[in-house]
C-alpha cells in the first residue's frame, strides 16, 4: 500500500488553497480489489469502535459534511464509508432543495434541526454549504426565489461574506459544545463527470439517478471551481478543517475518507468511562437476586 498520509489533504486556513493545483487522481492506496475490501472493513470497524466510545463518553459527537459536484460520488461515499457502523450510531442527513417552510427561516435553520447527538456521527449529505455554492452560482436564486429583504441583496459581495462569517462562527460554536465539524470536498475532474454521467444514460437500472439539470450546470463548471475555491479559503480552520478529496477513483476516495474520519475521532479526547469497583461490587449482589426471580 501506498501513501497513506493524508494531511497533504487537510485545509485548515494556515494558507491560501489554490483548487486547480488539487489533485483529481492519487496512486492506488490497494493493492488489488479483495485488498480494498479488506481495508474498507477494517476502517469500518475502527469507526465503529470509536463511535461506540464516544457514545459510552456521552461528551462529544462529530459533524461530518460531504460537499461535491454532480456524480462525484457522495451517495456510494457515505454507503460504503459507513456500512459495518451501527446504525443507531450514526445520523445521516441529505439536505434538497429548500422547501417553503426552510424559506421562511434564516438559512442556517434547517441544518441546526438535524445536528447530531452527543456520541453520534452526523453526516450531511450536501449542507448549508450550497447556500455559498449554488447560490453563488446562481444569484437569480437569492434575488428572485428566497425571502430575503431588499437591502440584504443590493450588495451581493457583502451577503456571502456575512454567510462565511456565520458558517465559521457556527462551525466554532459546535466546536465548543463538543461537536467539531470534518468537511470533505469530492474533488471530480470534467472528464470522469462527464463518463459517470454518460453511463447513467446508458445504462438503465442507472437512469434513476440522471437528471437533466446535471448537463446543465456542467455549463457553469469553472464557476463552481471559484465558488468552491472562495468557499474552502472563507471556511477552513483547524477546528473545522476541509478536506479536498480526489475522486476520480471512488475506492481511493473512499479509503481516504475512511481514514480521515477515524484520524479526527482520534484527535477528540474519548475513552470509555473508567470502571468503578464500588458500583461493580454492588451489581455482582444483583446477580443472586436475578437468578432467585
Amino acid at each position: 500500500m501506498k501513501d497513506f498520509n493524508t494531511d497533504r489533504f487537510r485545509h485548515d486556513g494556515d494558507k491560501s488553497f489554490k483548487l486547480k493545483k488539487a489533485p483529481t487522481k492519487v496512486d492506488d492506496l490497494y493493492e488489488d480489489d479483495d485488498h480494498y475490501e479488506a481495508l474498507l472493513r477494517q476502517q469500518a470497524a475502527e469507526i465503529d469502535k470509536w463511535q461506540e466510545m464516544m457514545f459510552s463518553q456521552n461528551r462529544y459527537g462529530l459533524l461530518t459534511i460531504f460537499q461535491a459536484l454532480d456524480a462525484a460520488g457522495k451517495d456510494g461515499t457515505i454507503q460504503h464509508v459507513f456500512t459495518g457502523t451501527n446504525p443507531a450510531g450514526v445520523k445521516v442527513y441529505s439536505f434538497k432543495r429548500p422547501t417553503d417552510q426552510e424559506l421562511d427561516h434564516d438559512f442556517l435553520w434547517r441544518s441546526w434541526r438535524e445536528l447530531p447527538e452527543r456520541g453520534m456521527i452526523g453526516i450531511f449529505n450536501r449542507s448549508y454549504y450550497e447556500e455559498v455554492l449554488v447560490t453563488k452560482v446562481h444569484p437569480e436564486i437569492l434575488t428572485q426565489n428566497q425571502r430575503l429583504p431588499e437591502k440584504a441583496t443590493n450588495d451581493l459581495d457583502k451577503l456571502f461574506k456575512h454567510r462565511y462569517e456565520a458558517i465559521r462562527n457556527m462551525e466554532t460554536f459546535l466546536y465548543r459544545n463538543g461537536f467539531p465539524t470534518v468537511k470533505f470536498y469530492l474533488h471530480v475532474s470534467k472528464k470522469e463527470q462527464a463518463e459517470r454521467l454518460i453511463e447513467r444514460i446508458k445504462d438503465q437500472e442507472k437512469n434513476w439517478k440522471f437528471q437533466e439539470g446535471d448537463v446543465k450546470e456542467r455549463d457553469f463548471w469553472d464557476d463552481y471551481q471559484d465558488a468552491y475555491e472562495t468557499c474552502i479559503n472563507e471556511t477552513a480552520t483547524d477546528n473545522a478543517p476541509w478536506y479536498v478529496i480526489p475522486a476520480d477513483d471512488k475506492k481511493n476516495m473512499r479509503l481516504l475518507v475512511g481514514r480521515i474520519i477515524i484520524d479526527e475521532l482520534k484527535k477528540l479526547p474519548i475513552a470509555n468511562p473508567e470502571p468503578d469497583d464500588k458500583r461493580f461490587k454492588e451489581l455482582q449482589k444483583l446477580i443472586a437476586v436475578i437468578q432467585a426471580q
